[in-house]
């Protein structure tokens, strides 16, 4: 942790967020600094702090430490932010591509050094106390720029070659960590393992850009996907959400659903109900992918098996029983779960696809959700409590997903739109 400072303000500084004279060498932060999250608290088990042993990325905090104690005022406090959080990513980036340092014996492919090195980050930025005056709303502004720059949202760097096509791709953390802490997401793997290369597709080359999400739905209430995305959905040729699905199996998801099922995310918050959007009154139960799925599932892609997902699980239109729909929603029906669930995969999915077509791209872009196979320890590492952080074949099944999303997108990139 860095030095604190602790010397107190005058009431008026708290209501007027004027800092107030100091008391000794330095003025203190109107705000007493806040308890870490519970996502940050999981910090202080063995698993993560080997995690981050193991691959080097123990150190990433203190060269943010150091910089925030340099920081004289909230804007030099934000370009220490910036600058870190946007190093934090291109470090993970780089490492899983096999560029400087793997910094332990931890596998390239593993994303899980990004998820607990920006824990210790959200947790140093979120109890640091400055010399100056830092209210609630400035210090929740810097951690929104530490976890947008940290998850790649802020370097999404297109080209403007006209021979050139743009895929967009999204993952998310690790997830379930209060049933096993060693959990690592495929699809956020996939995420850092193809930021900024290029796939060659039957329409030519096509680079591809991601991006993080976390598994908070506080997040997403917020508007955090919408952000991200509204101003590259109208740039890019296609656009793919992933996220962890089932096992042995990926999926692509036909239809999405406006319905939270309540599961606990990574705060171990829950929320049940309708998805809150912009303009609810114009809101619709479904959306579907336009991504070209049977392309997709008739492609040799990799050893799991794909599958064009058309499940839902809808209140049909003047009932109140919830019912399993094999086939799709039909009209007027309520959504209670899309193909993926009503967790948060299933709503970026609806939330993506809901953007794609209020900015009128449906005929135009193909877009859409990916599940990956769950991503499985070796038979002998099951048990969390006893079990190793990773082994062969752990690594070898995250490895075999990455390479099938990969070619995924290099079959639904050289395909027609699926309208």
């Amino acid at each position: 942790m860095s030095p604190r400072v602790r010397t107190g303000v005058l009431a008026l500084a708290l209501l007027t967020g004027l800092a107030a004279p100091a008391t000794g060498t330095a003025a203190a932060s109107s705000e007493a600094a806040a308890a870490p999250t519970v996502e940050e608290r999981r910090l202080t088990q063995e698993v993560p702090q080997e995690i981050l042993r193991r691959s080097g990325f123990a150190t990433a905090t203190a060269a943010f430490a150091r910089a925030l104690d340099g920081a004289h005022g909230y804007a030099s406090a934000r370009r220490a932010v910036e600058q870190h959080g946007t190093a934090l990513w291109r470090r993970a980036v780089d490492r899983a591509q096999g560029r400087g340092p793997a910094g332990g014996d931890l596998s390239r492919d593993d994303d899980r050094p990004l998820y607990w090195a920006r824990l210790t980050m959200t947790r140093e930025l979120r109890t640091w106390e400055p010399g100056f005056a830092l209210g609630e709303g400035r210090r929740a502004a810097l951690l929104d720029a530490l976890e947008r720059t940290s998850r790649g949202q802020g370097d999404l760097r297109l080209p403007r070659d006209k021979g050139v096509r743009r895929i967009l791709v999204t993952g998310f953390d690790p997830f379930t960590l209060d049933r096993d802490i060693r959990i690592s997401n495929p699809s956020g793997a996939a995420a850092l393992a193809l930021d900024g290369t290029v796939v060659r597709t039957a329409a030519g080359p096509a680079r591809v850009e991601t991006a993080v999400f976390p598994v908070r739905w506080r997040d997403f209430a917020e508007g955090a996907v919408e952000r991200a995305l509204r101003p590259y959905l109208g740039r890019v040729d296609l656009f793919t959400t992933v996220s962890q699905g089932r096992v042995g199996r990926f999926d692509v998801e036909r239809t999405n659903g406006a319905w939270r099922g309540g599961f606990p995310d990574n705060e171990n918050a829950s929320s049940t109900g309708l998805v809150p959007v912009a303009d609810p009154g114009s809101q619709p139960q479904w959306t579907t992918t336009t991504l070209p799925y049977a392309a997709i599932v008739a492609a040799p892609t990799g050893r799991f098996p794909v599958y064009d997902n058309t499940s839902v699980t809808e209140i049909p239109a003047g009932g109140t029983e919830a019912v399993v729909r094999p086939q799709g929603p039909t009209p007027g029906s309520s959504a209670r779960a899309g193909g993926g669930g009503d967790y948060l995969s299933n709503e970026i999915a609806y939330r993506a696809t809901l953007l794609r077509d209020r900015l009128g791209l449906h005929d135009k872009l193909p877009g859409g959700h990916v599940h990956t196979p769950v991503l499985q320890f070796g038979a002998g590492n099951t048990d969390p409590a006893s079990g190793s952080v990773t082994d062969p074949e752990f690594v070898r099944n995250r490895l075999d997903i990455i390479a099938q999303v990969r070619t995924i997108l290099t079959v639904a990139a050289g395909s027609p739109v699926t309208r």
